[in-house]
C-alpha cells in the first residue's frame, strides 16, 4: 500500500497526534489538572494545525527540494493555515468568550426578574467553544514541532 510509504503524509499525521498528545502534560504542568479531552480539542499549546502543515512542508522539501512547485504549494498552504489559526479562529474564540459572558449576564437578569433559577435553564444551554484559535506563540511552537518531527524522520529514521 503506497499510502503507508507516503512519508510527508505520515509526518503530518504524526505531527497532529504528537501536538495533541503533548497538550495534556503541558496543561498539567501549568494548571495541575490532567485533562484528557485536550487530545481531541482545538486550541492550546502547541498548535496541532501548525505542527501538521510544517511537518508536511518540511517533508515535501526533503522529498522534492525547495525549488519544486509542490513545495511552493505546501508552503503557501502552511502559511494560510497558520495565519488563519492566529487570525480568524483566534478572534472567533474571543467573540465566543464575550458571547458566553453576555449569556451569563442575561441569565442573571432573567433569574432575578422572573425566578428562572427553579427552571435550571442554564443546564440546557451549551457554552460556545472559546478555544478555537491559537496565540502566535502556540502557532510558532506548533510550527517548530512539525519541522523537528520531519527533520528527525528524514535525518535519523530514513
Amino acid at each position: 500500500m503506497d499510502i503507508l510509504t507516503n512519508i510527508p503524509l505520515l509526518a503530518a499525521l504524526f505531527g497532529i497526534i504528537f501536538a495533541q498528545l503533548v497538550k495534556i502534560p503541558i496543561t498539567y504542568l501549568v494548571t495541575g489538572i490532567v485533562d484528557w479531552k485536550l487530545f481531541t480539542s482545538t486550541g492550546g499549546m502547541p498548535s496541532s494545525h501548525s505542527a501538521a502543515v510544517t511537518a508536511l512542508t518540511t517533508a515535501v522539501a526533503f522529498e522534492t527540494g525547495l525549488g519544486s512547485p509542490l513545495f511552493a504549494v505546501s508552503a503557501i498552504f502552511a502559511i494560510i493555515v497558520m495565519f488563519d489559526a492566529t487570525g480568524v479562529r483566534f478572534q472567533a474564540g474571543q467573540q465566543a468568550i464575550m458571547i458566553n459572558q453576555m449569556r451569563v449576564d442575561f441569565q442573571v437578569f432573567v433569574n432575578q426578574s422572573k425566578g428562572w433559577s427553579q427552571k435550571k435553564n442554564e443546564e440546557k444551554i451549551e457554552e460556545l467553544k472559546t478555544l478555537l484559535g491559537h496565540k502566535p506563540s502556540e502557532v510558532f511552537m506548533g510550527a517548530l514541532t512539525g519541522i523537528v518531527i520531519s527533520i528527525i524522520i528524514y535525518v535519523f529514521i530514513l
